[in-house]
């Protein structure tokens, strides 16, 4: 089986994130679509998703039709964040990235109607979503995190927790980076799913209730 593995760490990993991500997008697919969206050998997403389910970052559940979905378990949720805070970090394309994705999100924000957003997540993410605001129609209230320490952050005042925004707001951004999934889920169960927004490089989507 570990002959079939990739050899470079950096590549490994990429995979891993592939598979975590496509797994927690839709864990009913097959392997083989999986493969063919990874752009894989199917034997190669069997091995990672073996080893995934060892490391107990997946578990198996029962889909209809005598299959099997698969579905991400708390730990496999913290191993994909890591990883992709991993490659966030180690790019030096994050800021023109980011920058590009919160641009579409304040502009998606604005045809939905919504004009004052919270952001969720002091990190370099919230630093950028600001810059990305500053010249448009999104005006950001607060930045919602309860491990900040200072009150005021790029001019934005910093809360705890959203009862203490003191202005009614449309909905949420998360600009979270290493707990972006914990604060993704905390606003989709306060506001709905409806009212959170997040780029797309962070991977989020609301979880999907599969059986154990």
């Amino acid at each position: 089986m570990a002959g079939i593995l990739p050899t470079d760490e950096n590549d490994s990993d990429r995979l891993v994130l592939g598979l975590l991500t496509s797994l927690e997008a839709d864990g009913a697919q097959s392997q083989r679509r999986i493969a063919a969206d990874l752009g894989v050998a199917l034997g190669l997403v069997n091995a990672y998703l073996k080893r995934a389910i060892k490391k107990g970052f997946v578990k198996v559940g029962q889909a209809p039709a005598r299959r099997y979905a698969y579905y991400l378990t708390p730990q496999g949720f913290s191993e994909k964040s890591r990883l992709t805070v991993q490659f966030l970090s180690d790019s030096f394309s994050l800021f023109r990235k980011a920058k590009e994705e919160y641009g579409r999100l304040f502009e998606r924000a604005q045809a939905l109607g919504f004009r004052r957003v919270v952001l969720a997540g002091q990190s370099d993410l919230c630093e950028i979503a600001i810059l990305c605001a500053v010249d448009g129609p999104i005006s950001v209230l607060a930045i919602v995190d309860p491990d900040a320490t200072a009150t005021r952050f790029i001019g934005v005042k910093v809360v705890s927790s959203y009862a203490l925004v003191d202005e009614p707001f449309d909905a949420v951004v998360v600009t979270h980076l290493t707990a972006a999934r914990s604060v993704f889920d905390q606003a989709v169960s306060n506001f709905g799913a409806e009212k959170v927004l997040a780029p797309d490089l962070l991977g989020l989507r609301p979880k999907q209730s599969l059986g154990a």
